[in-house]
This record gives C-alpha cells, sequence and structure tokens, in this order.
C-alpha cells in the first residue's frame, strides 16, 4: 500500500455504494424468487431449490477463483477494476432475464430456464463483487478505519435492499394482485438492473484514483489451476478462518430459509396485504441503519469475535420469538393493526443487532488477510471474500435449496389464487415450524464455531506491527516474523 491516509467521505461513499448491486440480487432473489417460480410459475420446490442448489455450487468454483485471479491480475488498472467494469452489463442482462422466462416452458423447461440464467447472474455478480469486497481491505490495515469502510459498504448496501422493497411493494406489486401478479415481475427486475448498472458504474469510476493506493500482485505468484488451488488450500490452513467460514456458511444458511420463506409467512401466517408487507420488511431495513451506525463504537469498546457471536445469536432469539408467540396463540389477531406493529417492533430490534454480524464478517475478513501474509507473505484478500461471498450467496442457493425441499415436504399447495383460508391448518404449523424454532437452532452452531476465531485488537496490532518491521527489511522472512503469537500460548503456526 502506497498511501494509508484515511479515506475521504465521497472516497468510501464510492466505494460503498458497490455493494447496492449485490444486494438487488441477493435480496430480490432471497425474497422473491422462490415464491415467484414454485408459488406463481408452478415450479416444484424442490426443483426450484435444486436450481438454486446447482447455482451455489458454481459459486463454490468461480467465488475463490475470481478472487485468486484478481489476487494476480497486472493491468494499468490494477488488480480489481478491469473485472469490475466487464460484469456490469452481463449482470443486467442475466439478472432480469431470470424474472422473465417465457410463457409454456413447463417444469423442466422452467427448472433449466432458472438455472442456466440464475448462474449466469452470479457468476457476473462475481466477477464484481469478489474484486469489490477484496478491494475494501486493501484501503487501509488500521483495526478500526477497516471496519468504518465496511459499515459504508454494508450501509450503503441498505439502498440496494430498500430499492427490492420499494419498488415491489409501492410500485410493481401495489395493485389489488399484489405479489400474486406473476406479470409485474419482468418489468419489476428491469428496473432493478438499471439501478445496478448505474450504482457498479459509479463505484467503479469513484474508486479509480484509488488503483495506485492498492496491493500489488507478487512477482512469485503461480498462475493457471496449479496456483489457484493452492491459494486456496493455503487460506484453508489459516486457524480463523476455517472456524470462522465455518460459522458464517451456516449463519447465512439460516437466513436463507428465513428470506425463502418469509413472503410465505408474511402472506399465509401473518395475513398481511403487499403494503403491509411492505412496513414490515421496510423496517427491517431501518434496523440496519442504525445497527450500523452503532457498529464502530462497538468495535472500539469490544473485539469483533464477541460482537458477531452476539449478533448472531440476537439474530435468532428474534426470529424465534414471535413464532412461539404466534404457536401459543399470545399474538393479536392475523391481519391486525396491532399485529403489524407487534411484528414491527420484533423486526426493527432484530435487525439492529444483526447488521452487526454483516459489517464485523468483513472486516475480520481484513484482519486474517493479514494474518495470513505475515505467515505466508502473500496477500490473498480476493481469496479469502470469495470464500466469505460464496457464504453470503448460501442464502439464494443452499438456503433456498432446504427451504424449497421443505416446502414439497409438507406438501404446501402451489397457485396464483391460493388464500390464506385455502391452507390446512396443519401446513402453517410446519411453516411456522420451520421458519422458527427449526431454521433457528442451527444458531448455536454458528456461534460455536466463531468462538474458535482467536485475532483480537492486541494480535492484529501486533501483526501489522512485525508485517512493517519485515517489509521495512528489519524481519527477513515470515517465519522469523511470526514465530512469536503473544495471543497464542503456541510457539509456533504449526495449528
Amino acid at each position: 500500500m502506497t498511501d494509508d491516509r484515511p479515506l475521504t467521505l465521497n472516497e468510501k461513499v464510492s466505494y460503498g455504494v458497490g455493494q447496492v448491486a449485490e444486494s438487488i440480487k441477493n435480496y430480490a432473489f432471497g425474497f422473491f424468487l422462490l415464491f415467484y417460480y414454485n408459488q406463481l410459475l408452478g415450479l416444484s420446490g424442490s426443483l426450484a431449490g435444486l436450481a438454486l442448489l446447482i447455482g451455489l455450487m458454481s459459486d463454490a468454483v468461480t467465488d475463490p477463483l475470481v478472487g485468486s485471479i484478481s489476487d494476480r491480475w497486472k493491468s494499468k488498472w490494477g488488480r480489481r477494476h478491469p473485472f469490475m467494469y466487464v460484469s456490469i452489463i452481463p449482470l443486467a442482462i442475466t439478472f432480469f432475464l431470470v424474472f422473465a422466462p417465457p410463457a409454456g416452458l413447463g417444469q423442466i423447461g422452467l427448472f433449466l430456464w432458472l438455472t442456466i440464467f440464475g448462474i449466469g447472474a452470479r457468476v457476473a455478480l462475481t466477477l464484481f463483487h469478489v474484486p469489490h469486497a477484496s478491494m475494501g481491505a486493501e484501503l487501509s490495515q488500521h483495526y478500526t478505519e477497516r471496519t468504518s469502510i465496511a459499515q459504508f459498504r454494508l450501509g450503503l448496501g441498505v439502498a440496494g435492499q430498500a430499492a427490492v422493497y420499494i419498488l415491489a411493494f409501492l410500485v410493481f406489486f401495489a395493485g389489488e394482485e399484489g405479489q400474486w401478479n406473476a406479470g409485474a415481475y419482468p418489468p419489476y427486475a428491469a428496473s432493478l438492473a438499471l439501478i445496478m448498472v448505474g450504482t457498479m458504474l459509479w463505484c467503479a469510476r469513484g474508486t479509480h484514483h484509488l488503483i495506485p493506493r492498492l496491493s500489488k500482485p507478487g512477482d512469485t505468484d503461480e498462475p493457471g489451476l496449479f496456483g489457484f488451488v493452492k491459494d486456496v488450500v493455503s487460506a484453508f490452513q489459516n486457524h480463523s478462518f476455517r472456524w470462522f467460514f465455518s460459522g458464517v456458511l451456516i449463519l447465512f444458511v439460516m437466513v436463507g430459509v428465513d428470506t425463502a420463506l418469509a413472503l410465505y409467512v408474511g402472506s399465509y401466517i401473518w395475513e398481511l396485504e403487499s403494503e403491509r408487507l411492505f412496513f414490515l420488511i421496510i423496517i427491517g431495513t431501518a434496523g440496519f441503519l442504525v445497527g450500523s451506525f452503532l457498529t464502530r463504537a462497538l468495535h472500539r469498546r469490544f473485539d469483533k469475535k464477541p460482537i458477531i457471536m452476539a449478533a448472531i445469536a440476537w439474530w435468532a432469539l428474534w426470529q424465534v420469538i414471535p413464532i412461539l408467540l404466534y404457536l401459543a396463540g399470545w399474538l393479536p389477531p392475523a391481519g391486525s393493526n396491532s399485529l403489524l406493529i407487534t411484528l414491527m417492533v420484533f423486526r426493527f430490534v432484530q435487525m439492529i443487532g444483526t447488521m452487526q454480524a454483516l459489517v464485523t464478517s468483513p472486516s475480520m475478513i481484513g484482519d486474517i488477510a493479514d494474518e495470513h501474509e505475515l505467515e505466508s507473505g502473500k496477500r490473498q484478500e480476493g481469496v479469502f471474500y470469495g470464500a466469505l461471498t460464496f457464504s453470503s450467496k448460501a442464502t439464494t442457493g443452499l438456503g433456498k435449496f432446504v427451504a424449497g425441499i421443505a416446502l414439497d415436504l409438507i406438501a404446501w399447495p402451489k397457485g396464483q389464487n391460493i388464500l390464506p383460508s385455502d391452507i390446512p391448518p396443519d401446513k402453517i404449523v410446519w411453516l411456522a415450524l420451520l421458519y422458527g424454532p427449526i431454521v433457528c437452532g442451527f444458531a448455536v452452531v454458528s456461534v460455536w464455531c466463531c468462538s474458535k476465531y482467536r485475532i483480537d485488537n492486541a494480535r492484529h496490532d501486533d501483526i501489522i506491527k512485525q508485517l512493517k518491521s519485515r517489509n521495512s527489511g528489519i524481519i527477513p522472512t515470515p517465519e522469523v516474523a511470526f514465530a512469536k503469537k503473544p495471543t497464542d500460548p503456541k510457539p509456533t503456526p504449526a495449528e
């Protein structure tokens, strides 16, 4: 890094606005895609879930691969920006086509359409998002400044989330048919695609002048497939990364099941029409914003590990409380204003804490990349952020697959004209159990995995000092630099 000055407000905004595209894709896919294909177009829940799972499997390769390639890329535009520019138009086109299948395709045709263009949208997003997220760790090495950069990225990403819901419930689904209007989905997707193009261009152009400040590829990096595999293996040899990745992956799968079933729950359990659903959902966005403002202050007082553990537990607690109250018959009547207000309070409180996990995760990845550089002598932000991006995409892959299978297992009725009164009571109970207690049980495993993370503020300060000393020639090799771990009782990094 040739320039370690703090970023200006304009630079942070230009960087952070790049998150809008990923937010739009993730929330549009996560909230509407399964409902659209399963409930409205009649595609089997298992086939819809399988199509999204296949997309996730492609991400398992492309996310770390793009990260590895961008880590090694040499050009006058640096390592990250060439990929960001080339991704913009393909993402807009494939995203639109996912929501615009031709009529009369049938089960296999719908499955293939969703699979092919779903993968296309995922790969195009990977070309932008992995280099973009990786760039965030290169913009600063400071423990809390790095959190501030992630805060801007995730905070501005909330604008993408808001666009998904505002355009849906206040514009395209605002009529009498609401979210059951299948014909409204293609123009809705086209509008979102245009927003994605604008914000991606803004980010790429607005950060272009920062290219000289970013890290450069190493001269000893091995090209080709062997180099990529070596990078991935090397990344997973890092103790903190292995456990952090496992915990975050489980978290995002839980969130994926939640978002896949949220429209079902809102429509058939809470019995809220589209306008009221908007208020329930948008209050969560407001909670994200409030939580974003709190994150940096929390990071000044606490280490990142206890923050992310508490955030995961917080999400699960406020996910299950309203469902348990519903099953006990202690909530206001379905469809009432009092129920809506009650659920809005729960959602707002839940999202304040959840945002701590979303902001803390990329900040922790930056710290892991620093430790990895100390151990290996190589900067590999792309591989680490590729893995984190893959975890977040599990919400629309593995999470939707689980949700789709679950809907088929409980034989959930499909059709555009299915009303809450048409659903048998036992199906409603099963939907509530899936959405609440069953999903939240996995939070315990996620918290336990994150507890194994071992980089705290003091450890990170020592890492940065050793890196600076080594780069100045005082410490000649990675092995010498890593010989002593102040917070780790073990004398070597063999673990």
